[in-house]
């Protein structure tokens, strides 16, 4: 479910519902749920911090911004995750997404 946020600081910008799964041979965009979860391979160990830097990172080579417009707003913990990204409407975020798709 993709949603528009105007966030406390008076910035904008798109949230992404992320389910993550570790230990894949390459970071990868592998799919989207019916409810619009995106399916993303990561390629590390599922500690919680690694795990999480690795997906702002992934996260933000393929939205084409900086890792400071990235963050995980909720689930830090599990495998389905909230992200939030600046300056970057929805269906922006999901057209770069969907291009990355394999």
């Amino acid at each position: 479910m993709s949603r528009k946020y105007e966030f406390h600081s008076g910035q904008r910008g798109s949230a992404l519902a992320v389910r993550v799964t570790p230990r894949a041979s390459r970071n990868q965009i592998v799919g989207m749920l019916n409810d619009g979860t995106i399916k993303v391979h990561l390629a590390t160990e599922p500690t919680d911090g690694e795990t999480n830097v690795e997906l702002v990172g992934f996260l933000a080579e393929v939205l084409g911004v900086p890792k400071s417009r990235v963050e995980i707003v909720a689930g830090e913990r599990g495998r389905d995750k909230l992200v939030s990204v600046l300056d970057m409407d929805v269906d922006t975020a999901h057209q770069r997404v969907l291009a990355h798709m394999s």
